[in-house]
C-alpha cells in the first residue's frame, strides 16, 4: 500500500493536532491542579496558626475541611489527631493517628509521633494499645534531643497504665 503525498499531511496534520490538543487538556488540569494546591496550603497554614495560637476549634473546622479534601494526607490526619487531643476528643484523635501512621508506617520511628499517640490511647482507654505503643518507645532506648526526659516519661505512663488495670 503506497500513501499519497495527501494522506502523509493528513496523517501528519493528526499527529500534530493530536500533540497539540494533549498539550492544552495538559495545561488546562495543571492549572486546576494548582489552584487545588494552593487553596489546601493556605487552609493548613491558616488551621496550623490557629493551632499555634490555641484556637483548637476554629483550627478543628479547617482541619476537617482539609481531611475532606485530602483524605490520604498524612500531616493532615497528623494535625488532625493533635487538634482533636486538645479539644479532649481522644476517639477521633486515635483515629487520625491511626490513620496518620496507616498512610506513614515510617512514622512508628518517630518518638514525638509515638509517644503523643501513646498519651491518647490512654485518654482513649484503650490501655492495651497504649501498652504496646510505649512498649515501643521504651525499646529505643534513647531520648530525643529536644526531649531528655523522653524515656522517664514513657516509663511514667506504662506505671499509670499498670495502675489502672
Amino acid at each position: 500500500m503506497q500513501l499519497t503525498e495527501s494522506k502523509r499531511k493528513y496523517i501528519l496534520l493528526g499527529i500534530v493536532a493530536f500533540i497539540i490538543v494533549g498539550f492544552i487538556t495538559a495545561k488546562v488540569l495543571a492549572s486546576k491542579q494548582d489552584e487545588d494546591f494552593l487553596m489546601d496550603d493556605v487552609l493548613y497554614q491558616q488551621a496550623s496558626q490557629l493551632y499555634n495560637d490555641g484556637k483548637y476549634s476554629d483550627a478543628e473546622n479547617l482541619i476537617n475541611e482539609l481531611i475532606l479534601r485530602q483524605p490520604n494526607s498524612e500531616v493532615v490526619n497528623y494535625m488532625g489527631a493533635v487538634t482533636s487531643a486538645n479539644l479532649g476528643d481522644y476517639t477521633k484523635s486515635t483515629i487520625l493517628f491511626q490513620k496518620a501512621l496507616d498512610l506513614n508506617p515510617h512514622k512508628v520511628e518517630d518518638p514525638m509521633f509515638m509517644i503523643q499517640f501513646g498519651e491518647v490511647l490512654i485518654s482513649a482507654e484503650r490501655y492495651e494499645d497504649a501498652k504496646i505503643v510505649l512498649e515501643k518507645c521504651r525499646e529505643w532506648g534513647w531520648a530525643p534531643q529536644e526531649y531528655p526526659t523522653y524515656q522517664e516519661h514513657v516509663t511514667e505512663l506504662l506505671t499509670q497504665i499498670e495502675n489502672m488495670q
